[in-house]
């Protein structure tokens, strides 16, 4: 036990015969205050750890800073990081503490003291501390905080085989993609991830689509979401490069037990798809809707019947997505393919028209430029410059 108790801002010098390296318990709920209950801030320097231990009544960890380590018995060492929230069964031997490389700070709450105790076990031996995968271990080194938690936030526990063929382009990308781009494209979590994943399709990107559904469903998007957002890109790239990312889809839905084929969205009939299109494409784009199929010679009156049915009747009038969203998918698609410059402002009016503002759009291009690359970015950015500036 510790002979000399130090105390400092971050509390009490946690005593070696429970812990292994340096960490700090400031108790912010005792026992004593009338509770059963005892809530205490734990912060870990790297590489410190509890030692292996029980509590008979059960504990919450809430991580409230930094990148850790938590493991139960006969499991595997998990990563943990802010804003996660660990709740550990009672009599389950489990050890907790900072990564190898970051500190890592944590409110550790036990209730029910008058029902049970802790009761401490042996140190964690460095070499089973150390045995986290190599890779994790690596990525911790030169990835920031931020980086790992958006990343982790998408794929839990997911270790990248590029992690360990090529840590230098993980250190570039994963550090500008999941930190300094989300830092300034400020959009929440399922729209960041929808937009992302309609980008995919466009870029014809079948691998990184599929890792886009699993982050999906990891995030909330429901199953009806990822589908219509499928579904609607089929109007932009067509059957024949869509069919393999629905098939993917259903495979990914089948592998995490999501019965297909799903409730139907469709709010439209033979007889009136054209009718609800038109209506919508008009409360959309406006009334040059009505110049535009005027203008249209006749030979070419059958495409304005498709735009109208088909693409907008058909899809667009759909439930699952609201049109707002379905605009920013449909936007998405399009500065993804490239080379649908007059589509994209057509689109980016149509965004205007239904909410979707300058700043909005700006975010979704920020997020989709380390997927599209930015010759593509620029364009779109250029088109938003030239309409919103015009506009707003």
């Amino acid at each position: 036990m510790n002979k000399e108790v130090k105390f400092t801002d971050k509390g009490t010098l946690a005593p070696a015969e429970h812990f292994t390296g340096t960490a700090w318990v400031h108790i912010n709920v005792a026992p004593g205050e009338g509770y059963h209950t005892i809530v205490g801030t734990v912060a870990f320097e790297p590489m410190a750890r509890t030692n292996w231990h029980v509590h008979q009544t059960g504990q919450i960890l809430m991580v409230t800073n930094g990148t850790g380590y938590y493991q139960e018995e006969g499991e595997p060492i998990r990563l943990i990081k802010e804003g996660d929230v660990i709740k550990i069964g009672k009599n389950v031997n489990h050890w907790h503490g900072g990564s190898m490389y970051q500190s890592m700070t944590h409110i550790a709450i036990v209730t029910d003291l008058d029902r049970g105790k802790t009761i401490w076990g042996v140190p964690v031996k460095d070499e089973d501390y150390s045995s986290y995968t190599a890779a994790a271990s690596n990525v911790e080194n030169y990835l920031t905080s931020a980086a790992i938690k958006n990343h982790e936030d998408l794929w839990p526990n997911y270790v990248s085989k590029l992690q360990v063929t090529d840590p230098e382009l993980i250190e570039i990308f994963d550090n500008w993609a999941f930190d300094e781009v989300y830092a300034k494209s400020e959009l929440d979590i399922q729209t960041r991830t929808i937009i992302t994943l309609a980008s995919t399709i466009g870029t014809q990107s079948l691998a990184e689509f599929s890792m886009f559904v699993k982050a999906a469903l990891n995030v909330g998007v429901s199953p009806a979401v990822i589908k219509e957002v499928v579904y609607q890109s089929v109007a932009y790239v067509g059957v024949a490069k869509g069919i393999d990312f629905l098939n993917t889809t259903n495979e990914i839905f089948k592998a995490n037990g999501i019965a297909l084929p799903l409730e139907g969205q469709m709010t439209t009939t033979p007889e009136n798809r054209e009718a609800k299109g038109l209506e919508l494409m008009k409360a959309t784009f406006g009334e040059r809707i009505d110049q535009m199929r005027n203008e249209a010679p006749q030979d070419l009156q059958h495409i304005q019947y498709f735009l109208a049915a088909n693409c907008f009747g058909d899809y667009y009038t759909r439930k699952g997505m609201d049109i707002k969203m379905r605009e920013l998918v449909t936007y998405a698609v399009l500065v993804s393919m490239g080379g649908a410059e007059s589509q994209v402002d057509g689109h980016i009016k149509g965004n205007l028209n239904v909410g979707n503002n300058r700043a909005t759009l700006i975010a979704v291009t920020t997020q989709l430029l380390p997927y599209i690359g930015y010759p593509r970015t620029l364009n779109a950015l250029s088109a938003i410059n030239k309409l919103t500036l015009e506009t707003e």
